[in-house]
């Protein structure tokens, strides 16, 4: 049974013995982040979660594919968005981490504040999410140059945006400074079709969004988001490329949000007809497909791995709703970055 916990190498399958261990790794964070984010859902709307939830379904393979193959032990950043549950454990994000952010809980990272999609470990290389599109982007250019400063040239940061994320001028400036700078980044670029309600179509003019790597002169893929081969393979090479000093590497996966833009959205604007297009597929279904055709796993061991799943996932849930909420009258309200309340502090009793 492969490991959901591989030490990433330089060689070609980034730690695994061969195309078929690595494959099934990134399934099985697929298969957990699936499960989780369901379950996640199934909570929200029982008024049990407060705030948005945003699911990665349909993203999973090309959000894991970057966060499993980027080298947290190493000091590699990895910086996703609302979609990127996937790629967030792939990378080290636990599956407690993720439960307790959603339900409040004091023990979390970010102590039941800052609703439950901003979280992170910047110490673990994981900086916690900033919503506004294209931020995210500056702000692992500057952990990246930081890094520099102290002798590290070594070292990759990966972050995600959506296909709207690119309109934006943050993301322009981000991209413009990380090229002019030649830093190690690797930007995944969701390209799901919809900037929330708004079809592609109406948000750029270029055949395809890796056609603005060369204005930018940055090196750009375009590829299959739901192929979970075809994520594995190029994120590979762009690391490579992004760690041998080659500078950015521009990812544009081309997939279909399966759910709306969040769980109080119906995505009714989202045709029928689109599932059946191309890029339009369930990535964990096609996964699934794959493993079974090339006889890398049975059905009976896939079923044993979305039991063992669920039942961990059931687990984490239930112990995050056990443990107590911040207390507003007891809560220093200083900001987190204070140095009592610093990562890795335990909280006030």
């Amino acid at each position: 049974m492969p490991s959901l916990s591989p030490s990433p190498t330089a060689s070609r399958w980034k730690g695994f013995a061969n195309e078929r261990e690595r494959f099934l790794a990134a399934y099985r964070w697929m298969i957990l982040a699936r499960i989780f984010e369901e379950k996640i859902a199934a909570l929200y709307r029982a008024g049990k979660i407060v705030g948005g939830v945003y699911l990665g379904r349909g993203q999973e393979a090309f959000s894991v594919a970057l966060g499993m193959q980027l080298d947290q032990a190493h000091g590699d950043l990895f910086a996703g968005l609302i979609r990127d549950q996937g790629g967030r454990m792939a990378f080290g994000e636990t599956l407690m981490d993720s439960a307790r952010t959603y339900l409040g809980s004091v023990e979390g990272p970010m102590r039941g504040r800052d609703g439950n999609i901003h979280r992170g470990r910047p110490t673990r290389g994981m900086p916690a999410m900033i919503s506004h599109l294209g931020t995210m982007v500056a702000v692992v250019n500057g952990m990246l140059m930081a890094k520099r400063f102290h002798g590290r040239v070594d070292v990759v940061g990966g972050v995600t945006i959506g296909d709207g994320g690119t309109s934006t001028g943050a993301f322009h400036e981000g991209l413009n400074q990380a090229a002019v700078e030649k830093l190690p980044l690797v930007v995944a670029v969701a390209d799901n079709q919809y900037a929330y309600s708004t079809p592609t179509c109406h948000q750029y003019a270029c055949a395809d969004l890796a056609d603005r790597a060369a204005g930018y002169g940055v090196r750009g893929y375009s590829i299959d988001g739901t192929d979970l081969t075809a994520c594995l393979e190029t994120f590979h090479e762009a690391i490579e490329r992004a760690r041998r000093g080659e500078g950015p590497q521009l990812v544009v996966g081309k997939l279909l949000r399966l759910a709306g833009h969040g769980e109080h959205d119906d995505a009714r604007y989202i045709p029928a007809r689109k599932r059946q297009e191309p890029h339009g597929g369930d990535c964990v279904a096609l996964a699934r497909e794959k493993a079974l055709k090339s006889a890398w796993a049975s059905a009976k061991e896939i079923d044993e791995w979305h039991a063992q799943t669920q039942e961990r996932v059931e687990e984490a849930v239930a112990r995050a709703q056990s443990e107590p909420e911040p207390n507003p009258f007891r809560e220093s309200w200083h900001a987190l970055a204070t140095k009592h309340l610093a990562e890795g502090t335990p909280p006030a009793q």
